[in-house]
Order: structure tokens, then C-alpha cells, then sequence
């Protein structure tokens, strides 16, 4: 058994980017969320992921963009510290060490210099305490440095975040809990309460649940659980108060937003509609309808121009000031519970599972992007409690991606039980898929299972039904034609003394079926359909099933309700070895040998990665999690790692991901792979300021191969020296902005640089003759050569030769040609 600290369980892709309202930048080109221990950083014309900002190790709980450097941002964690970002490169400025878990950041253009925090004080889990302290970052050239100076605004604020809030750009604060509003005066060091009654005599429930203030005028908005809006003013003097009260939402607002110039009031609630409130105009709204899950948090742009808002499911949607969505950053949703497994598409390699009601989503783990919604249900989906309405339950895709089988069903009780098995087609043209056939019989009671077969070349499903009975389901073809049709229908239906089958696994090369009722294992031939032999060693309930791989095949694995882990032989039909753990999860690695099993005991979880021929695990990873763990799946690697240690080498090919009862998604990295991912992230946004899109990374590649090529086919010992770059342009692009002199100067320096001297390229006329001159006895000397040859070869023995003028006498000669003698005819015309 190995068990090395070089492997840890880390947050991957998928967290939740709705916790917290986002951030616009000042110049509206990006957004910032809080998304698990990151700070992620996204483009709003593109909405692509640009970068994240790492170095919190728990969960980020608030941002607000520094008020002093709209270039920066703070961002607090529950790990107790406050750190300062320069978020367009990326890069760690400082860290605030505070001491407490952090909840929400807020900050003030007239406070400058102090952050205001939601700090949980209490000791006592049952009765938690929080308040708002004002923080004084000590000023130092330290990276990271600990901030004592600290003062209480307030105690006993709510826990939501969202009913705090500044009111005219910093003069005092408001904080709503449960029926009591308070106000906090900075000049005047006061607080005035304002309370309300729980009901009124039409039953409403005027508890608070969100707040924003007006940043101009003298107006706190407060939005309550029965969907009223209420407008306080004059609540400077404590009895002279008033309010206003507008309705429409009819659940709770959950959030309330001014825009900056205060001409208008944002409010969204559960009915995911984004309604816009004229200020000082009554009741005259705008609405925008469908957009999505819930609205949680609205955040607007400092010029007004853009908004953002946040959904329960996981989304981020980009509005502009006009009413129209111009981007949508959708992270991976999370419901309730996952009620399939998680799958590979093996197309794409993208996570599916679970989406928006009635949908199954493809989401892209190595890009951390959501890629598309597959709607399963067909059906519109009315988001109102209590209501029974069709979900997704389970789905399995074939070995190559071609067929996709998804069950839905509504009805809680048997009796009512309805349900549908679907097959989907992949089309090559749309690159999506399409429904095939609908099966509204497939069973007469609950699906419980249902698998492919391993085989490339037929493509069979198996399902497994509370009926007591299985199907296999096969292309059919046509009784007339007897061609092969492009719809399924029903080849055998299998059963055992009326048991009730619990699960079935095919094995690697789908020439054995496996399928367990209740205690006993049947084995079955998908050839001829005979059973083969059944398998009964085990006490307890067959719950999970699974066959070797590789080496391994002849094994095949179960887990039963008794906390055994069994593993029969197929070639001697015997139990090989069983151990006594309980096992809440046990999934193959498609591509190796090694299977992990998930194991809760002592309110944790317990990771163990075997082979199935040896008991003895080959890694093992203690406290992996506190939750039950009963989801899981092997994702393969688009490149195998390499120089493992021996504790990691089952995560060369494929890499595990879980996902827990809280809904979060993790995954086991190497510390190489970090290595690297820190490596590659750090060139990408400091080397390439650029947004990473595919045609980026394409481009990139095919650069890098082209280079290599040139190196290999031009040796450096035969490559011509490159020419030096411009020494005034170089310093102009590596000396610091904020250093540089005024454009102005630079720009004749600039143009100076580029331009071509032209010293030296007139010349005298007498220095242009030489030089012509030595042109022309160079070639001279060629012809004289060649003439004296074939003069030599065609006088043969004459000894008579002509004698020839020398080189000096020829140069005179030309000179004298040359010159003009024009002169001379004038002298002789004008004698008499």
C-alpha cells in the first residue's frame, strides 16, 4: 500500500461562479467572479475565460475593485487574508493577513485606505456571530503583512451579504437583519434602527432580504421576502422617516442594484426576470424576461453601460444598457442532486451529466467552459415549487460516441410512474444529437441500470428494470426488406426466479454479459443468450459491477450491501478474494488495469486504486473528502503523463474526477502536473496578454513546428545572423510606461529610428567615374582572357603577334574619348 503527499485532492473546473455579484471592469472590457479558490477573469465582448488569479487556499467569498487603481482588485477568503491583484496581468501585489474566515469586501471612494469586511466572530457553531470591521492595511514593502489595526462598525449584521450596503459613495453604511433596518452615520458616528412587523393584516412578510442605496440622493431600497420593494427617505431624522412601497415580484427580490447615474433601480427574484424601476417615476418599469435559472446578485458598470447578473443556475449573464443580452458565461450547472452518472462524451472528451431541468449538459473539464445544453425532456420546464415534472434519471453512451440512451420519468409513487427510454443518433452535420426513437413501453416498472456494449462493430443496450426482468435492445430491421433499419427494438428479454435485477456490466470485448439479481450473478452469452454460469459467493445485495480491463479481463468485481469488496475468476467460476470495506463508488479506468474504489467510514472518505489481480491497493489516499462520494468517472488525457512516480502512475493515462454531496467536482493532481498547468498559465498571461481562443492555440502550435523544422533542417553553425532590432525601439517597448516622457517627444524619436540615412549616398562625379572605371577593367580582364585563349589556339605557330595598347594606355584612351572637344570646332569656325 503507497500513500504519498506529492498527489492532493484539488478543486478543478466547475465551481460555482454565482456565489458572489461579479465585478465590471472600469473600462467595461472584463468580468470578474469568485469561483471556488479562484478569481477568474472573463472577456465580455468574447466570453471566453482569459485567466484566473490563484493563491487563496479556500474559498474566495468577495472582490471589489480598488478604488484608488481601477486596475486592481481585492479579493477576501475564508482562509483568512485579503489579497491585492493587478488582474490584467495577473499578478499577486500583496496579501493582508486578517485572522478570521472572511465573508464579503466592500470598500469606499471616500474611505480611502479601508476595507470593510464581514468577519464571523463567534465560537459557537449554533449561534454565529458577524460584523462589519473597518480594516487599516499597514503600508510595507512586504508581500504579505498582517493587519492589526482593526475597529467594529457594527455587530450582529445579517449573515447575507447582500443586505449591506454604502449610500451616497461612502457618507454612511445601511445593514438590514430580519425585520430591523440600520443605518450608520461616519460623520456623525451614529445609528438610527427603523423596524418593521413580521406580518401585516394582508399576511405579507416584510422580513429583508436585500438592500442597495442610492448614490446620489438620500434613498435606501430594501427588498423582502412576500416580493415588495420599499423606498425609505428622510431617514436622517429617526421620526420623520417615510417609505414607499412597490410590487411586482411574488416570491422574494433577492437582489436590488442603482445604477450609477441613480436614474433607475435593477431588482430580480426567482421568476428570472430583470425588472427596471424608473426612479422617481412611480411604477413605471421595464422587464426582460427568460433568463434562465433564478436572478441572484445584479451588478452594473461604473458608466452605466453594461449589467450583470448572476443565476442560480451558474450562469453569468452580460446585459446591455438597452435591454439586450450581449454574452452569457455559463458555468457548470448544479441542482439538487446529479441523478445520472458522470459520463465522457467520447467525441468531445466533455463531462455530461445533469444540467437545466429536462437537460443533459456537455461541459469541456479541459477548457473549463460550458459547451452546449441537450434537451432531453422536450417540454417547457415552469419553475414553481411542488410541481411534478419530467427529469433526466439516467443516460449511457455508447464506445464511440455515436448512440447517446437517456430514461426520464415523472412520479414519485409507483402508481403514477411514467417514464420514457430514448435513443439518440450523432449527426455528422450538426454536431449535435437527435432523437431517434422513443420507447414508451420499455418496461412496466422503474428503470434501475442500463450499459452499451464494448463492441466497435454492433451496438447493443442492455436495460434493467424493477420488473424482475432485462432487455437487450438492437437496430431492427425491416421484416419485409429485411434490411437494417435505423430504429431499436427489443432482441431478448431476460430473467432469473423472479428476482429483481439490481445491476449489468459488459465485459471489455462484449463477448460476456453480467447481470446481478439481488445476491446472485448471472452470466450470459449476447451471441446465443444463454446463461452461462451465475455466481453466488457473497452475502448482501449486488450493488455495483464491473469487469477487468486489459491484463485484468478475466476478472469480474462487485460490491455488495454487506461492506464487501468481491472479485471472482471467469475462468475457474470462483471467488479470487473479497475484503470487508465499504465501498460507496467503484469505478474502472477504461484504459488501464487500475480501478478505484471509494470507500466512507468514520464520517470521511477513503480512496483506494487497486489492480484486480492483486487484493493489495497500489495507492491509497486517506480522507479524500467528508461527504459520501457516488459519482465518479475516469477522464483519458489528451497526452499520457510522463516520469511518474511510482505512487502516481495510475493517473498517466486518465485522470479521476469525483463529485461529492455538496456538488463539488474535484480531482487528484501530481504535483508535475501543477508544475506544468503553473507553467503554461504564466506564459499564456504574461508572454500572450491575449485571449486564448482555438484558432489562438492552432496558430501558436503550428508556429512552434515551423520553427522546430527550420532549426532542424538550418543548423545554427549555417544560419545567416539575424539583424539587430532598433535600439530606440526596443527601449520604447521595455522601459515602463509610467517612466516614459510625453508622446509627443517620443514620436520624432520614433520616426527618426525608422528612417534611412541618406550621409554618403551622393558622391562626387570624378569618385562616380573611378568607380565605373573598375566595373569596367574587371570585365575586361574577363574578355581579354578569353579572347587570348582563342587568339592563341587560332594562330597556333605564327610567331608574328600584333602588338596591344597596355591597361594604362587603354584608360587614357577612354579618358580622351570622354572629353568634350567642342570647343575646339568653335576656335576653328571663328578663324578668318
Amino acid at each position: 500500500m503507497v500513500e504519498r503527499s506529492d498527489i492532493r485532492v484539488v478543486r478543478c473546473g466547475g465551481s460555482k461562479v454565482n456565489l458572489r455579484p461579479p465585478i465590471i471592469s472600469t473600462d467595461s472590457r472584463f468580468v470578474l467572479c469568485a469561483s471556488g479558490d479562484l478569481v477568474k477573469v472573463y472577456s465580455t465582448r468574447t466570453e471566453e475565460w482569459l485567466h484566473s488569479l490563484q493563491g487563496h487556499t479556500n474559498q474566495v467569498t468577495g472582490i471589489a475593485l480598488n478604488p484608488a487603481n481601477h486596475l486592481q482588485v481585492y479579493s477576501c477568503s475564508a482562509d483568512g487574508t485579503v489579497k491585492l491583484w493587478d488582474f490584467i496581468d495577473g499578478i499577486l501585489i500583496k496579501t493582508f493577513i486578517i485572522g478570521y474566515p472572511l465573508f464579503a469586501i466592500y470598500v469606499s471612494e471616500k474611505h480611502e485606505g479601508v476595507l470593510f469586511l464581514h468577519v464571523s466572530m463567534a465560537t459557537d457553531s449554533k449561534n454565529e456571530c458577524f460584523q462589519l470591521v473597518a480594516v487599516h492595511p499597514p503600508k510595507s514593502a512586504e508581500q504579505e503583512v498582517e493587519a492589526k489595526e482593526m475597529s467594529v462598525v457594527s455587530s450582529h449584521i445579517s449573515s447575507n451579504p447582500s443586505c449591506t450596503a454604502f449610500g451616497r459613495g461612502g457618507e454612511y453604511i445601511a445593514f438590514a437583519r430580519r425585520l430591523q433596518l440600520n443605518v450608520y452615520f461616519f460623520r456623525k458616528q451614529k445609528t438610527c434602527s427603523f423596524s418593521l412587523k413580521a406580518t401585516d393584516k394582508k399576511g405579507a412578510k416584510n422580513a429583508f432580504t436585500c438592500i442597495a442605496c442610492h448614490p446620489t440622493d438620500d434613498c435606501i431600497a430594501t427588498g423582502h421576502e412576500d416580493g415588495k420593494i420599499r423606498l425609505w427617505r428622510n431617514f436622517i431624522h429617526k421620526k420623520e422617516y417615510t417609505y414607499s412601497t412597490q410590487h411586482w415580484h411574488h416570491n422574494a427580490v433577492n437582489t436590488l442594484c442603482f445604477t450609477p447615474e441613480g436614474t433607475h433601480l435593477l431588482s430580480g427574484g426567482i421568476e428570472s426576470v430583470l425588472v427596471q424601476w424608473q426612479y422617481g417615476a412611480g411604477n413605471r418599469k421595464e422587464f426582460l424576461p427568460r433568463l434562465g435559472g433564478s436572478i441572484l446578485h445584479i451588478s452594473a458598470s461604473s458608466d452605466g453601460q453594461l449589467f450583470c447578473t448572476s443565476h442560480s443556475d451558474n450562469k453569468i449573464t452580460v446585459i446591455e444598457s438597452s435591454f439586450k443580452v450581449c454574452g452569457v458565461i455559463q458555468g457548470l450547472v448544479k441542482g439538487d442532486a446529479v441523478l445520472t452518472d458522470l459520463m465522457i462524451d467520447p467525441r468531445s472528451i466533455a463531462l455530461v451529466l445533469n444540467g437545466k431541468p429536462g437537460h443533459l449538459q456537455f461541459y469541456s473539464l479541459l477548457r473549463d467552459k460550458h459547451l452546449y445544453n441537450l434537451d432531453i425532456v422536450q417540454q417547457e420546464y415552469i419553475y414553481e415549487a411542488g410541481l411534478d415534472q419530467f427529469e433526466v434519471v439516467k443516460a449511457a453512451f455508447d464506445i464511440k460516441g455515436s448512440w447517446l440512451a437517456t430514461v426520464e420519468e415523472r412520479g414519485q409513487k409507483s402508481s403514477d410512474l411514467e417514464f420514457f427510454l430514448k435513443l439518440w443518433a450523432f449527426d455528422e452535420r450538426t454536431q449535435s444529437f437527435v432523437l431517434n426513437t422513443t420507447i414508451t413501453a420499455a418496461h412496466t416498472d422503474r428503470i434501475i441500470s442500463m450499459c452499451f456494449s464494448s463492441s466497435e462493430e454492433t451496438t447493443m443496450l442492455v436495460t434493467t428494470a424493477e420488473d424482475g426482468q432485462f432487455k437487450a435492445w438492437c437496430q431492427g430491421a425491416d421484416a419485409d426488406t429485411q434490411q437494417d433499419q435505423n430504429f431499436w427494438s427489443c432482441d431478448f428479454v431476460g430473467s432469473y426466479h423472479n428476482l429483481k435485477p439490481t445491476n449489468c456490466s459488459f465485459s471489455a470485448d462484449s463477448s460476456l454479459l453480467a447481470v446481478s439479481f439481488q445476491e446472485v450473478i448471472t452470466i450470459w452469452s449476447p451471441e446465443t443468450w444463454e446463461m452461462l454460469t451465475t455466481l453466488c459467493q457473497p452475502p448482501g445485495v449486488i450493488r455495483d459491477l464491473c469487469f477487468g480491463r486489459l491484463s485484468c479481463s478475466k476478472y469480474l468485481l462487485g460490491t455488495t450491501t454487506r461492506n464487501l469488496l468481491c472479485c471472482w475468476n471467469l475462468l475457474t467460476c470462483a471467488l479470487e478474494w473479497s475484503s470487508s470495506v465499504e465501498v460507496s463508488k467503484l469505478q474502472p479506468d477504461p484504459l488501464s488495469e487500475n480501478v478505484a474504489a471509494f470507500s466512507y467510514q468514520s464520517k470521511h472518505t477513503d480512496l483506494f486504486v487497486f489492480k484486480p489481480s492483486e487484493p493489495r491497493p497500489l495507492f491509497t489516499n486517506k480522507n479524500v473528502c467528508s461527504e459520501k462520494v457516488h459519482r465518479a468517472v475516469f477522464v483519458p488525457r489528451e497526452e499520457p503523463l510522463n516520469n511518474c512516480d511510482e505512487s502516481s502512475q495510475w493517473l498517466n493515462r486518465s485522470q479521476l474526477y469525483f463529485l461529492t454531496q455538496n456538488m463539488d467536482l474535484l480531482t487528484f493532481s501530481t504535483a508535475t502536473e501543477e508544475d506544468r498547468m503553473l507553467s503554461s498559465s504564466k506564459q499564456l498571461v504574461i508572454d500572450d496578454s491575449v485571449a486564448v481562443t482555438p484558432f489562438y492555440l492552432l496558430l501558436g502550435k503550428h508556429r512552434q513546428q515551423q520553427q522546430k523544422l527550420n532549426t532542424q533542417s538550418h543548423p545554427a553553425a549555417d544560419k545567416p545572423q539575424q539583424p539587430q532590432g532598433s535600439v530606440t525601439i526596443k527601449e520604447l517597448l521595455h522601459t515602463p510606461a509610467h517612466v516614459l516622457p510625453a508622446a509627443s517627444v517620443l514620436c520624432s524619436m520614433f520616426v527618426n529610428s525608422l528612417l534611412i540615412s541618406n550621409t554618403g549616398v551622393q558622391q562626387d562625379p570624378l569618385r562616380e567615374e573611378m568607380d565605373s572605371e573598375k566595373e569596367e577593367e574587371d570585365s575586361e580582364e574577363e574578355m581579354e582572357a578569353c579572347d587570348s585563349q582563342q587568339e592563341l589556339r587560332v594562330q597556333g605557330s605564327v610567331d608574328e603577334v600584333t602588338l596591344k595598347l597596355s591597361k594604362a594606355q587603354e584608360r587614357e584612351l577612354k579618358r580622351v574619348r570622354k572629353t568634350d572637344f567642342s570647343w575646339m570646332a568653335g576656335l576653328i569656325d571663328s578663324k578668318p
